[in-house]
Protein backbone atom coordinates (compact mmCIF):
# COMPACT_ATOMS: atom_id res chain seq x y z
CA UNK A 1 0.00 0.00 0.00
CA UNK A 2 1.69 3.14 -1.59
CA UNK A 3 -0.14 6.09 -1.07
CA UNK A 4 0.69 9.95 -0.66
CA UNK A 5 4.04 11.08 1.06
CA UNK A 6 5.85 7.03 1.11
CA UNK A 7 9.45 7.37 0.96
CA UNK A 8 10.62 4.60 -1.84
CA UNK A 9 13.83 3.47 -2.97
CA UNK A 10 14.85 3.50 -6.40
CA UNK A 11 15.98 -0.11 -7.91
CA UNK A 12 17.79 1.57 -10.49
CA UNK A 13 20.54 3.82 -11.92
CA UNK A 14 19.12 6.80 -13.09
CA UNK A 15 20.83 8.32 -10.44
CA UNK A 16 17.82 9.06 -7.70
CA UNK A 17 18.25 7.34 -4.37
CA UNK A 18 14.54 8.23 -2.51
CA UNK A 19 11.49 8.95 -3.85
CA UNK A 20 8.51 10.76 -2.26
CA UNK A 21 5.41 9.56 -3.54
CA UNK A 22 3.13 12.69 -4.28
CA UNK A 23 0.33 11.35 -6.04
CA UNK A 24 -0.97 7.91 -7.23
CA UNK A 25 -2.09 7.64 -10.92
CA UNK A 26 -5.02 5.98 -11.77
CA UNK A 27 -8.75 8.01 -11.15
CA UNK A 28 -9.40 10.80 -8.33
CA UNK A 29 -10.29 8.52 -5.54
CA UNK A 30 -7.46 5.91 -6.27
CA UNK A 31 -5.55 5.78 -2.57
CA UNK A 32 -3.12 3.62 -2.46
CA UNK A 33 -0.76 2.23 -5.10
CA UNK A 34 0.31 -1.73 -5.45
CA UNK A 35 2.33 -3.76 -7.49
CA UNK A 36 2.58 -2.06 -11.07
CA UNK A 37 1.11 0.59 -10.64
CA UNK A 38 2.67 4.42 -12.02
CA UNK A 39 3.22 7.12 -9.37
CA UNK A 40 4.30 11.15 -9.66
CA UNK A 41 7.45 11.08 -7.21
CA UNK A 42 9.43 13.77 -6.54
CA UNK A 43 13.24 12.89 -5.59
CA UNK A 44 14.33 13.58 -2.21
CA UNK A 45 17.94 11.86 -2.44
CA UNK A 46 20.11 11.49 -5.42
CA UNK A 47 23.71 10.87 -6.70
CA UNK A 48 25.77 13.82 -8.29
CA UNK A 49 26.57 13.85 -12.04
CA UNK A 50 23.90 11.38 -12.66
CA UNK A 51 20.73 12.27 -14.92
CA UNK A 52 17.88 12.90 -12.46
CA UNK A 53 18.80 15.36 -10.07
CA UNK A 54 16.91 16.32 -6.41
CA UNK A 55 13.96 18.14 -6.12
CA UNK A 56 12.84 16.63 -9.53
CA UNK A 57 9.23 15.55 -10.52
CA UNK A 58 9.36 12.40 -11.99
CA UNK A 59 6.81 8.73 -12.97
CA UNK A 60 7.65 5.64 -11.21
CA UNK A 61 6.58 2.24 -11.20
CA UNK A 62 6.59 0.63 -8.44
CA UNK A 63 8.42 -2.91 -8.17
CA UNK A 64 8.48 -4.41 -4.82
CA UNK A 65 6.11 -3.68 -1.93
CA UNK A 66 5.97 -4.26 2.14
CA UNK A 67 2.41 -5.25 2.23
CA UNK A 68 2.01 -8.86 0.96
CA UNK A 69 0.00 -8.83 -2.77
CA UNK A 70 -2.09 -11.76 -2.80
CA UNK A 71 -2.31 -13.12 -6.68
CA UNK A 72 -4.54 -14.66 -8.62
CA UNK A 73 -3.50 -18.26 -7.76
CA UNK A 74 -4.35 -17.69 -3.89
CA UNK A 75 -0.45 -17.18 -3.04
CA UNK A 76 0.62 -13.99 -1.28
CA UNK A 77 4.42 -11.97 -2.37
CA UNK A 78 5.83 -9.70 -0.12
CA UNK A 79 9.75 -7.93 -0.46
CA UNK A 80 12.06 -6.31 2.36
CA UNK A 81 10.95 -2.88 1.47
CA UNK A 82 9.35 -0.98 -0.73
CA UNK A 83 10.83 0.30 -4.34
CA UNK A 84 10.41 1.95 -7.54
CA UNK A 85 11.63 2.43 -10.82
CA UNK A 86 11.89 5.72 -12.66
CA UNK A 87 9.88 6.04 -15.97
CA UNK A 88 11.36 7.74 -19.19
CA UNK A 89 8.69 10.54 -19.79
CA UNK A 90 5.46 9.07 -20.46
CA UNK A 91 6.42 5.54 -21.87
CA UNK A 92 6.85 2.80 -19.74
CA UNK A 93 10.91 2.35 -20.09
CA UNK A 94 13.15 2.80 -17.56
CA UNK A 95 15.50 5.99 -17.12
CA UNK A 96 17.84 4.13 -16.57
CA UNK A 97 19.93 0.78 -17.87
CA UNK A 98 20.01 -1.37 -14.83
CA UNK A 99 17.57 -2.70 -12.59
CA UNK A 100 18.60 -3.75 -8.90
CA UNK A 101 16.79 -6.41 -7.10
CA UNK A 102 14.56 -9.06 -7.31
CA UNK A 103 11.12 -7.96 -8.81
CA UNK A 104 7.81 -8.83 -9.19
CA UNK A 105 6.25 -10.93 -11.99
CA UNK A 106 3.25 -8.52 -12.45
CA UNK A 107 5.13 -6.04 -14.19
CA UNK A 108 4.64 -8.29 -17.15
CA UNK A 109 1.04 -8.27 -17.20
CA UNK A 110 1.31 -4.62 -17.47
CA UNK A 111 3.49 -4.01 -19.93
CA UNK A 112 6.43 -3.36 -18.16
CA UNK A 113 8.82 -5.91 -20.68
CA UNK A 114 11.41 -3.71 -20.63
CA UNK A 115 11.79 -3.39 -17.15
CA UNK A 116 11.82 -7.11 -16.75
CA UNK A 117 14.30 -7.92 -19.01
CA UNK A 118 16.73 -5.97 -17.08
CA UNK A 119 15.92 -7.57 -14.03
CA UNK A 120 17.92 -9.95 -12.44
CA UNK A 121 15.40 -12.32 -10.45
CA UNK A 122 11.92 -12.64 -11.46
CA UNK A 123 9.26 -13.85 -9.00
Amino acid sequence: MIQPRTMLKVADNSGAKVVQCIRVLGGTRKRYAQLGDIIVGTVKNAEPRRPVKKHTVVKAVIVRQKRAYRRPDGSYIRFDDNAVVVLDGATKNPRGGRVFGPIARELRDKGFDRIITLAPDIL
